[in-house]
């Protein structure tokens, strides 16, 4: 008879384990996070999903912000980020156009930019970071879409 409540407490710790991952997975999908981890109890649960870097530049940018439409995403992605005047994020985060939701954006395609001019805000940890021209010129090419989360590194405008 000392078997039967180990097994059933056992049968009721993987159900609340079970639950729990289904958990953090629907706030991953909420909240478009690429991983959640969390510790409780001795027990560590990570759930995590993959993201290709085409994935990340949506081709409804491209096509919003560019002349025509580059055929494949990934081919234009590498492009994009060899260009000379591509200005990379500086962190991971989630990227706005504009300093609170209905506000003028900081740039649009054609606006011309001075150098340290901010460009758009990477909002990363709860802080919101301005993310300045690093040279003058033209906005050529916006490649993100407004609340769209960004990783180190990718393209986020041309300024030519």
């Amino acid at each position: 008879m000392a078997r039967q409540p180990d097994e059933k407490s056992a049968a009721k710790s993987e159900s609340n384990d079970s639950a729990l991952i289904r958990e953090l997975a629907l706030l991953l999908d909420e909240t478009n996070l690429t991983e959640i981890e969390i510790e409780r109890a001795g027990l560590r649960v990570r759930v995590a999903r993959n993201i290709s870097i085409a994935a990340s530049v949506p081709a409804v940018a491209h096509a919003a912000h560019t002349a025509p439409a580059a055929a494949a995403v990934p081919a234009a992605a590498a492009d994009l980020a060899k260009h000379p005047g591509v200005v990379p994020s500086p962190m991971v985060g989630t990227a706005y156009w504009s300093p609170e939701p209905g506000a003028k954006p900081f740039i649009e395609v054609g606006s011309k930019v001075s150098a340290g001019q901010t460009l758009l805000i990477i909002e990363a940890m709860k802080t919101m970071n301005q993310i300045p021209s690093p040279r003058a010129g033209t906005v050529t090419q916006i490649l993100i879409e407004d609340g769209q989360p960004v990783e180190f590194g990718e393209p986020l405008v041309i300024i030519e």
